[in-house]
């Protein structure tokens, strides 16, 4: 496969911690974690009950130091050290599994767990442990720290570095997606657009696999650390 790639842009989502033991974002009965997804990850939620909202990211976020890197984020490090062209590994997930299993070229486009953000001037700092909703921030001193989380209803992050990477790709891969949340279910029609080839790895087909040039169905333990083996040569 690796003939004539050279630039690769690879979208993770929910799918590949799932084998980790983190719960996909949004499960079959609509909840995620026990609660309404429209409770816990939208500005109103948090204007509304911010102390719900705190909680249960403090909860996602000690659910942390539970799980480890599995096979496939092993395997998208190991690319990442070794392929010699350009390479983006942008994540829908929150979690840090990618970082810890030493992936650098690395975009959180929907925001981080261990990271604390700003309304007010929009910085964001390194965050372990609760995050108490009186937590003022040290940059400006005017208002409270909230969940570094991108909303429903806001935009994800670094989406022009992201459209960049897309229209220079030769090989877009997804993996773990459920191809329904926009603007990242959009990806593939943008790299399809440049001629670069597709290519879907999931466990069951997502809601736009009829966009892939390919779709391998499994496990991504399995199928990621295949692939990587397979680009590499």
């Amino acid at each position: 496969m690796n003939e004539d790639i050279r630039n690769i842009v690879i979208l993770t989502g929910a799918g590949i911690s799932a084998e980790s033991g983190l719960a996909t974002f949004r499960g079959p009965d609509g909840l995620w974690e026990g609660h309404r997804v429209e409770d816990v990850c939208t500005p109103e939620a948090l204007a509304r009950d911010v102390g719900l909202v705190h909680r249960f990211y403090d909860e996602r976020r000690a659910k942390l130091a539970e799980v480890v890197p599995n096979a496939a984020h092993e395997a998208l490090a190991a690319l990442d050290r070794a392929w010699a062209g350009d390479l983006l590994i942008v994540t829908q997930n929150v979690d840090d599994l990618h970082e810890r299993a030493g992936a650098r070229r690395l975009l959180h486009m929907h925001g981080e767990l261990k990271s604390a953000l700003c309304a007010a001037c929009g910085k964001a700092v390194a965050w372990a442990g609760p995050l108490p909703p009186a937590s003022i921030c040290e940059g400006c001193g005017r208002a409270a720290l909230r969940p570094d989380i991108v909303f429903f209803g806001e935009m994800p992050y670094e989406m022009d570095r992201i459209d960049t990477a897309l229209r220079d790709a030769d090989l877009f891969v997804s993996i773990g997606t459920s191809g329904a949340v926009y603007p990242a279910a959009g990806f593939v029609q943008t790299a399809r657009h440049v001629g670069a080839r597709t290519l879907e790895l999931n466990l069951d087909p997502s809601a736009g696999s009829f966009y892939f040039e390919e779709s391998r169905m499994g496990p991504a333990s399995e199928l990621v650390p295949e692939l990587v083996w397979e680009l590499l040569g």
